[in-house]
């Protein structure tokens, strides 16, 4: 069989090599005509290579690549879709516009301590299909899933998470609609023996869940997992106080009910595996991560925050006074809510960088939030500016409510420059 596999990055990787060591013929189709390609791929690169796909017999598209983009009479798959059909054992699948990562990295650790061997992929950095191999009876699998990854498959998780969801890669998106059709995917191909988590706090987690056949587990709510009088319950059952939780920020809370959802029938009530995982679970880095504390200011790297909400969700986090930066490559986000929230929240001082810089100003100056200045075109130079403006006792946090393609690599190099910056100033 001829197999293209369209894009070149780690899906497309995994793809190359699952396909190919089942003896087929593959095609590497990548915008990038300088690829290193091994000489046992044949290659199709550069402007035209989403042109005749109908030369192969299977399409495998990568995330990065969307499905409105190339035009095809033959079968396409992608590699979501291939492990969700391959798969042996029981999947929880995380999807969600923020708290994906730390949600499905919390629920792979209290299954662990819970005695259950886990395999943790997806969105979050592994190819499923890289350790499918490796999977036995009795594992279980954890998916972090984003709205790209969930177009197109035709099989849902038995487990199905969905976070709360807000506008996003509308850059990417046709629209809002699409957006939010795509998440809903998570749900769409379930069973009566499955099950459904949503975030009843967020009125689209709330709508697309409750059309799931799935036997509902909600959190925010009574009948599932909530936050009552500073403690994490599970209906009636208490798992551990607020203040025990390893995590940082009232937003985190959501994703630790979901996590205690979606896990509470596999360590059949386990509460014991449960409060250990979450108080030991500090989270992942550029989520909130301290870069560090200098003359009495904390630096916390937020770099993971690629659109308004999450944004917000930093700022909330804190009730200390707040110098923010904010601002990188455009995703065509509308920052008016992001501007509410600035002037309401305690913050000293905006430093504004990256393409979306003047966007967020005009949002700022509607919002009458004067307190924000340009800042520079490199890390050092903009964590100095902020260390010069905060005082002892602030915060400073780098929650940029963009993507990070205009000054940076991608959001792991921006919070990687911004926690040395924060290092050089000690």
């Amino acid at each position: 069989m001829k197999v293209a596999i369209l894009g070149y990055g780690i899906e497309g990787q995994s793809a190359a090599r699952y396909w190919g060591a089942q003896g087929h013929d593959i095609t590497i189709c990548d915008s990038n005509a300088d690829i290193a390609l091994s000489s046992e791929y044949a290659a199709k690169l550069g402007p035209n290579y989403l042109k005749d796909l109908d030369q192969f017999d299977l399409i495998v598209r990568s995330q990065s690549v969307n499905p409105i983009s190339f035009i095809t009479t033959k079968p396409v798959t992608s590699i979501t879709n291939e492990f969700l059909n391959q798969c042996p054992v029981p999947i929880i699948g995380v999807t969600g516009t923020k708290g994906k990562g730390t949600t499905s990295s919390l629920i792979a650790k209290i299954l662990e301590a819970a005695g259950r061997k886990v395999h943790l992929g997806g969105n979050i950095g592994t190819s499923p299909l890289d350790f499918l191999d490796d999977i036995r009876d009795g594992d279980l699998v954890v998916l972090e899933m984003s709205s790209f990854q969930l177009m197109g498959i035709t099989r849902s998780p038995q487990v199905a998470v969905m976070l709360m969801i807000a506008p996003d890669h509308l850059d990417w998106h046709a629209d809002l609609g699409e957006y939010a059709q795509a998440k809903a995917n998570i749900f769409k191909f379930q069973t009566p023996d499955d099950i459904a988590v949503y975030n009843c706090s967020n009125t689209e987690s709330l709508r697309l869940g409750q059309a799931s056949r799935a036997r509902h587990l909600p959190f925010n709510s009574r009948s599932g997992a909530w936050v009552d009088d500073e403690t994490v319950k599970f209906k009636d059952q208490s798992i551990c106080e607020t203040g025990d939780v390893g995590l940082v920020g009232p937003h985190n809370l959501e994703n630790i009910c979901a996590a205690v959802a979606a896990t509470w029938d596999m360590t059949e009530g386990n509460v014991e595996a449960i409060r250990t995982a979450i108080k030991a679970f500090k989270g992942l880095e550029h989520r909130l991560e301290l870069a560090g504390e200098v003359g009495g200011v904390r630096y916390y790297d937020d770099s993971f925050s690629t659109n308004p909400d999450t944004a917000i969700a930093a700022i909330k986090a804190f009730k200390e006074p707040k110098v923010v930066i904010l601002g990188g490559s455009d995703k065509k986000a509308d920052f008016s809510r992001l501007a509410e929230e600035v002037k309401m929240g305690k913050i000293r001082q905006v430093i504004l960088i990256g393409k979306t810089g003047l966007q967020i100003k005009k949002a700022l100056d509607r919002a009458g939030f004067k307190h924000y200045q340009e800042g520079p075109g490199q890390m050092p130079e903009i964590v100095k500016l902020a260390a010069s403006v905060a005082k002892a006792g602030d915060v400073v946090l780098l929650s940029p409510a963009s993507a990070s393609f205009d000054l940076f690599k991608n959001y792991k190099d921006r919070g990687d420059q911004f926690q040395a910056a924060v290092k050089s100033l000690a």
